[in-house]
């Protein structure tokens, strides 16, 4: 007589994890234990993870990884989005079946990742309700390059009147800035290569070419001037902002640092930055461009992708 089937629950699961630090090629997708929510604590099954560069640039070396508190056996990616599947004692905020986004460092990209409701995306992790009318790969987007860009544009406070000129615009953390500030009633002007320039109008900037003479192309593109910086990519457009005459408090970077300039980092974002953004989402006020998806077992060349730092828009894994 045939035995009746048990739904057994998995004892172990994927995630993609460093056996030593290093680039892409260091990457592998392993089994693992299935992770079981604390006190405190849910465990989502996570259906999408976002790609940014502090994923990789963090993992590079282990003197970088020590900086950040990472240690082997190492996972990797921060941003995800999934669904609730596992409610700790003591949790009231969240119910099994909801669907949620947000970050925990370096540990995104795997089946499950359990996360501090009290928690932040460094230490814990953390979690949002993710708005009806957003798809789980754009939620998985939005931790870190929203939170990012939300810190940047709170220290240079653009409005009507101003504009913005934008470095590596069509940059991850970019698209999300320039949506933003042109909510703001700002005109954005954005540095890229010329293969980007139709994704930056197609966001609401206007374009122009980063490198040798930007200064010369700013100022024939707004002879009226440049009222306010965001450097998403190193320090050049920070400084060619000084030789534009734009005062130190309305230059911010996020990927350098420079004596005189305050810098933007997504753990400063104020309170509800994260969920603001995802209601701009929902409400189609702001659109995050995918620029390619992969499955989990191609992390590596989905991380190769990502590094070259010219796609536009987001990378994310389907798990």
């Amino acid at each position: 007589m045939k035995e009746p089937s048990v739904n057994t629950p998995a004892t172990t699961s994927r995630a993609v994890q460093f056996e030593s630090f290093g680039g892409p090629e260091a990457l592998s997708v392993r089994e693992v234990p299935v992770p079981q929510a604390g006190s405190g604590q849910i465990r989502v099954r996570v259906t999408a993870a976002g790609l940014n560069p502090m994923d990789w640039f963090m993992t590079s070396d282990a003197e970088t990884a020590a900086r950040f508190g990472l240690s082997l056996p190492c996972g990797f990616g921060t941003d995800y989005a999934g669904v609730v599947d596992q409610v700790g004692d003591g949790v009231s905020e969240f119910v099994v079946g909801d669907r949620v986004f947000g970050g925990a460092l370096s540990r995104a990209v795997a089946d499950y990742v359990v996360v501090d409701v009290a928690g932040t995306i460094a230490v814990g992790g953390e979690a949002h309700r993710t708005p009806d009318g957003v798809d789980d790969r754009t939620a998985a987007t939005l931790a870190i390059a929203g939170c990012t860009a939300a810190s940047a544009l709170a220290v240079v406070n653009p409005g009507p009147g101003d504009t913005v000129l934008i470095g590596g615009a069509g940059g991850g953390v970019g698209v999300f800035a320039v949506q933003l500030a042109r909510l703001a009633g700002a005109r954005v002007i954005g540095t890229g290569s010329a293969t980007s320039a139709d994704a930056l109008r197609a966001l609401g900037a206007e374009s122009v070419a980063y490198g040798d003479g930007l200064v010369d192309r700013v100022r024939a593109l707004t002879p009226a001037g440049v009222t306010a910086v965001m450097d998403l990519h190193g320090t050049d457009t920070a400084h060619a902002a000084r030789d534009l005459g734009v005062p130190d408090e309305r230059i911010t970077t996020i990927a350098a640092q420079i004596d005189g300039i305050t810098p933007a980092n997504g753990a400063n974002a104020a309170p509800g930055a994260i969920e603001e953004i995802a209601g701009l989402v929902a409400a189609g006020r702001l659109r995050v461009p995918l620029a390619a998806r992969f499955p989990v077992e191609q992390i590596r060349a989905a991380v190769e992708l990502q590094a070259g730092r010219h796609v536009h828009g987001k990378v994310v894994i389907d798990l």
